[in-house]
């Protein structure tokens, strides 16, 4: 074709869609970036469910799983319904993982891990590395570091067994 022909549109439809694309994506970033998630009051109002916190960001890290699926599957279309797809589920992958980060540092380490623990080291690394974990899942497409941010969720039921309140 010659250099205004067809091919040349198309190039520059091709960028513009680009373009576009990428300003929806850093628009997206910048709405999710304004949420805030709330894991549970920094008052002592006595009122834990430590299982209940770890099965939920068990629930977030499968999630995290599902969205790092989905986002491989949409990624190579390029039709507008397949991109606004994509940024869905990359939008709902990193809302899971921030929930993840947000209750270990508001909910675990500020009210649950303390330092007259005998295990308060060993505890704070188990959790450090589920915020670790979380901001790489954050980081990565592969659901593989989904993978790894459950198993490190994984690691803390052991800290907070189930049980059943009586009333």
């Amino acid at each position: 074709m010659t250099p205004g022909g067809h091919v040349g549109r198309v190039g520059i439809i091709m960028k513009t869609i680009s373009s576009r694309f990428a300003a929806l994506v850093a628009t997206a970033g910048l709405l999710f970036s304004a949420h805030s998630v709330s894991a549970h009051c920094q008052v002592p109002c006595g009122i834990y469910d430590d299982y209940a916190k770890v099965a939920e960001m068990l629930q977030d890290a499968d999630t995290v799983i599902k969205a790092g699926n989905m986002i491989n599957e949409v990624a190579a279309p390029t039709d507008a319904q397949s991109h606004q797809q994509l940024v869905r589920w990359v939008i709902n992958k990193e809302s899971h993982a921030q929930k993840v980060i947000v209750t270990i540092a508001d909910y675990f380490l500020t009210q649950r891990v303390n330092a007259a623990q005998e295990d308060y080291e060993q505890r704070l690394k188990d959790h450090h590395a589920v915020i670790v974990a979380a901001m790489k899942a954050k980081q990565s497409a592969d659901p593989a570091a989904g993978e790894t941010l459950k198993e490190a969720v994984a690691v803390l039921v052991s800290y907070y067994p189930e049980h059943h309140h009586h009333s």
